[in-house]
């Protein structure tokens, strides 16, 4: 009974037609331990569209991504003060390397917010969520948080606050692309999952500071609409989100009840000997006579029907081991070797590496919003202003050298153009096409192109699609 085919087919052709620069949270680590691809990790179910960013930014997929709403059957575990390592990837397979384009340049974030059930349904979108982490430009290396994740092969490292309540958890790393946030209309990208987490922990902390996804960005805040591709860079990187939360901050106390907490729920079953995503292959029954041979065979293959079935963007890697499980159980069968079944320790797929090294670097340099930051960013380069008592053509003195216009209502500096989204400077991209002349010079040209933009490396080119 060949299972593989058909399925194996759909799914390769799907997930490359679903390859386009963009990304998707894959897999993670705990403590460099692998939990294995798409294991506790809420996916899309739509194999076409599962490293497409998410929109729109008010969309209830923002909490955990699309169909982010729906629990997968498994809940890893972590100790409180653990290092996560969130997996990036371009194919969600792992069948090729990459993880996101060069080009899409950002600043990326990690959330937690506190469930009954992290295997749940329809506990993710609303509110309780708080940032743990975040960062964006870090001047010491000159690379956004997204580059820095290119560079160590998708993966994103930081560590669980060491005093917060146990329990069942959901943790969302954020990405945010903005190689296209200047666009009219701009096109903030994020990418979004969610990993469902039991946290071992002694502690008694719930965050204060806590928002709402959908709901923690807007299209009005500054950075939805940031201009990555600027030279010289604009920097500072206007923050959006809660503050983030930090051991021993703001917080409550809860039933102290909770420090005894053990996990119950999602727990991998004791008799499975075989894993794909949040698939387990159970211990099949034994079996003396020819009838209650096949009966153990038939229930191989239905295992196998359902693994095939339940695999998500990560691939069915490992169905295709179970399903020679599968066959050789059959052929046992069919030699008149009834007592069984075989062992499967023959097909048994190779167990997921640890990671070589901790990569808690992006702990070293958080976003210029925390306290915690190892680099200095530069502040906004604004000359002391007055602004018009009348208040009514938003006239300063001085000038800013920062944002202006439909970003804040300020002029810009003599010798300094507003673009089109409310930053002032002094090259094509400020004072050509939608140059805000109200606030600034403007040079009346919109010929000269781009190139730095236009020339940009975008999604590779796939099936015809860009």
């Amino acid at each position: 009974m060949q299972l593989s085919n058909s399925k194996t087919l759909l799914l390769a052709a799907a997930i490359v037609d679903a390859v386009n620069a963009h990304t998707t949270f894959t897999n993670f680590f705990v403590d460099q331990a692998p939990m294995g691809d798409g294991t506790c990790v809420r996916m899309s179910h739509d194999l076409l569209k599962a490293t497409w960013p998410i929109r729109p930014i008010n969309s209830q997929d923002m909490a955990c991504g699309v169909n982010g709403n729906k629990g997968v059957a498994r809940i890893c575990p972590a100790n409180s003060g653990s290092e996560l390592t969130f997996n990036f990837r371009d194919w969600p397979d792992g069948s090729r390397p990459g993880s996101i384009d060069k080009s899409h340049m950002g600043p990326c974030a990690v959330y937690m917010k506190k469930v009954d059930n992290a295997a749940a349904d329809d506990n993710a979108a609303g509110p309780g969520w708080f940032k743990i982490f975040e960062q964006d430009y870090d001047n010491s290396t000159a690379q956004w948080c997204t580059s820095k994740i290119m560079a160590n092969d998708g993966k994103l490292s930081v560590k669980l606050p060491t005093d917060l309540a146990g329990g069942y958890y959901l943790v969302r790393p954020e990405l945010l692309a903005l190689h296209e946030a200047d666009k009219n209309p701009a096109d903030p990208q994020f990418y979004a999952g969610c990993a469902q987490v039991f946290l071992q922990s002694s502690g008694s902390s719930v965050p204060k500071d806590t928002v709402s996804i959908p709901g923690h960005v807007n299209m009005q805040q500054p950075a939805m609409t940031f201009h990555v591709w600027n030279t010289p860079k604009q920097l500072y990187f206007p923050q959006f989100g809660p503050p983030t939360y930090k051991s021993g901050s703001s917080k409550r106390a809860i039933d102290s009840r909770a420090t005894e907490l053990k996990q119950t729920l999602g727990l991998k079953p004791a008799n499975c000997i075989m894993e794909n995503d949040n698939w387990c292959g159970l211990t099949l029954p034994s079996s003396a006579d020819e009838k209650s041979c096949w009966a153990s065979a038939q229930k191989c293959w239905d295992q196998s029907t359902t693994c095939y079935d339940s695999a998500g963007p990560v691939g069915p890697k490992n169905c295709k081991n179970w399903e020679s499980y599968c066959e050789s159980v059959k052929n046992a069968c069919a030699s008149g070797n009834f007592n069984g079944p075989p062992s499967a320790k023959s097909f048994m797929p190779s167990p997921p590496a640890r990671l070589s090294t901790s990569g808690s670097s992006f702990e070293s340099a958080p976003s210029s919003g925390s306290e915690q930051t190892s680099y200095t960013q530069p502040k906004p380069e604004t000359a002391p202003v007055t602004i018009n008592s009348s208040g009514g053509d938003n006239s300063v003195e001085g000038g800013s050298t920062n944002t202006c216009g439909s970003n804040g209502g300020l002029k810009c500096a003599s010798g300094y153009c507003c673009s089109s989204h409310g930053y002032c400077g002094k090259n094509n991209d400020y004072c050509g096409a939608g140059c805000q002349s109200a606030f600034g010079k403007c040079s009346g040209s919109s010929k000269h192109k781009r190139t730095h933009i236009l020339g940009r490396p975008h999604a590779h080119i796939l099936a015809g699609k860009a």
